[in-house]
């Protein structure tokens, strides 16, 4: 028995969807967002318990709202959203059939039931070990198996997704090379099969040692391994959102990339050097030779490094040459000035690349280095560093393509445009200055995971300067305004979702049938370079890199006090 197919043509945005695909897409969209929604809730907690005058939850309750909320923001809502995103990059883009649809499903089933069966280890409370779980600390066997289920599911989504671009070549849906878009999403599927299989291989004897079968697991072992999955994770998402990047340059603009090869080289460099940054998690590791970290951390890095600068000077200077051909000319920003600021699609973007870029990728070279790494290891820095960059660069990312995708995919107007508009500001705003008064609370030495920075009531007790109470108190401030964006993004996407007007679905065929498309989609689905103009991006660049410079002097110079060196 065959899965009947057939092609749906949004009116809106001349793209065609392929009936199977766009259902997967729905369903894994959606669940990403119940993920994000109880994500969010838990962000309450930890919040309010870190912001030292309110100081809400017990230890207890607060390690296990923090398991979850590490957990559902950096795996479930990540991968359920990044998996859409593969489909649509093949499917849609592509245009053509998905690959074996039952197994998809299958792939989304194991998904769900590994989610929710750790999240329900979590909540049961005997699984408060944190998104790490690190060995021996040892988490109920539901929590392990939870894990290895979605990272089974996940895997066979990514194989469904390479089995479509199969399809699509085989069946020629589109000619030259695959659009840059979906390139990106090669990219982000390449990095996840090894990234989730790390995960799912050193799951295994853990999830094995909770049930008795195993008796030890090697605490170095495990960390080195997780790792590669903990932190590369973050690499699937720095490739899919940079992807979401180019497609929105190309749907607010009609842009294409400055030079197309370019482009793919920096994402090829991500595949080969991007997962090795891993190596600053273990810096402070005894059990890793100096070689080994020295050459992650240099010569490796650079090169992760360089394709994301590639890629910041190339999506910005896209928009800037399609807008400049536009007409927008006078001076170096009459084109951002001109820009579609009121589209939450494009202003999501376009903060979320400018936090991304100076927030998370400044303070990541910088925590990379090792002799820096001393400084902030294990501090608060590091939840500020990777809010920067999960937060400000995917999270966002994904909520401005959620307002494109609602007319396209679930055929529904926008419920109250005006909160959508305000979304990505007060969101993207508020986490820009959460992550640099973590940032500064950490580098004054404030602990990542203790509950109570000062340790009261105990022996240990230690009274920090006034600075590190007001910046923690920042964030308890600036954390609360981020999670009310947070929250009007669910209010707009779901109650749009339900109870916005319905759109007209367009035309249903049989098969695929070449339409008239309306630009920007075009561009976004089609292969090629825009030329190499962009002073107004340089400018912007030039401001990057004096940034970045600064900074680094700065802690080497933190560094030097510390040391006592001159």
């Amino acid at each position: 028995m065959t899965v009947a197919t057939t092609y749906r043509t949004c009116p809106r945005s001349g793209l065609q969807f392929e009936s199977q695909a766009e259902k997967l897409m729905i369903a894994n969209a959606v669940t990403a967002v119940v993920a994000l929604l109880v994500g969010g809730l838990l962000a309450i907690g930890v919040v309010l318990t870190r912001w030292p005058a309110v100081h809400w939850l017990e230890a207890d309750t607060f390690y296990m709202v923090l398991t979850a909320h590490g957990i559902d923001m950096l795996i479930f809502w990540m991968i359920f959203f990044e998996v859409a995103v593969l489909y649509f990059a093949a499917s849609t883009l592509l245009r053509c059939r998905i690959a074996t649809p039952k197994i998809a499903w299958a792939a989304y089933a194991l998904m769900l039931v590994g989610a929710v069966m750790n999240n329900v280890a979590v909540f049961r409370g005997d699984s408060s070990v944190m998104m790490t779980s690190y060995v021996p600390m040892m988490a109920h066997w539901s929590f392990y198996l939870g894990l290895i289920l979605f990272a089974v599911g996940a895997l066979i989504a990514c194989f469904v997704f390479f089995g479509t671009l199969v399809v699509a070549k085989r069946e020629k849906t589109y000619e030259g090379s695959v659009p840059l878009v979906t390139f990106g999403a090669i990219t982000a599927a390449i990095i996840a099969v090894f990234t989730i299989s790390s995960g799912a291989i050193i799951l295994i004897p853990t999830f094995l040692m909770s049930i008795g079968v195993v008796h030890e697991v090697n605490p170095l072992v495990y960390r080195t391994i997780w790792w590669a999955f903990g932190h590369s994770s973050q690499q699937i998402n720095v490739a899919a959102h940079i992807s979401i990047w180019y497609a929105v340059a190309a749907i607010a603009f009609g842009a294409k990339p400055m030079s197309e090869r370019v482009s793919r080289g920096a994402f090829l460099l991500y595949i080969l050097f991007l997962q090795l940054a891993s190596a600053h998690h273990l810096l402070a590791d005894p059990g890793i030779s100096t070689e080994w970290k020295v050459v992650n951390t240099s010569y490796f890095m650079y090169f992760a490094v360089l394709a994301s600068m590639i890629h910041a000077l190339s999506i910005p200077g896209a928009m800037e040459v399609a807008q400049r051909a536009k007409g927008y000319n006078k001076g170096l920003f009459e084109w951002l000035r001109k820009a579609p600021w009121s589209n939450p699609t494009f202003s999501g973007v376009f903060i979320a690349l400018v936090g991304f870029g100076f927030l998370g990728g400044i303070s990541g070279v910088m925590m990379g280095t090792e002799q820096l790494n001393l400084l902030i290891h294990n501090t608060i820095y590091v939840p500020g560093h990777f809010h920067a960059t999960v937060v400000v660069g995917t999270t966002l990312t994904f909520m401005a393509l959620t307002y494109f995708l609602i007319p396209v995919l679930f055929r529904r107007e926008m419920i109250a445009p005006g909160w959508a508009r305000l979304q990505p500001y007060l969101f993207g705003f508020s986490m820009y200055f959460f992550c640099l008064v973590m940032m500064g609370a950490g580098t004054l030495g404030v602990s990542r995971r203790h509950w109570d920075m000062a340790f009261n009531g105990n022996a240990l007790a230690y009274e920090w300067p006034g600075a590190a109470y007001l910046m923690m108190g920042l964030v308890g401030i600036a954390g609360v305004a981020a999670i009310a964006g947070g929250a009007i993004y669910i209010f707009v996407t779901v109650g749009s979702v339900f109870f916005g007007k319905k759109l007209d679905t367009g035309v249903v065929s049989p098969k695929f049938t070449p339409v008239p498309r309306a630009a920007p989609t075009l561009a976004a689905q089609t292969y090629g370079s825009a030329g190499f103009v962009a002073p107004g991006t340089f400018v912007l660049a030039s401001v990057f890199l004096v940034a970045f410079v600064l900074y680094y002097f700065v802690n080497w110079k933190y560094l030097g006090q510390l040391w006592g060196l001159s």
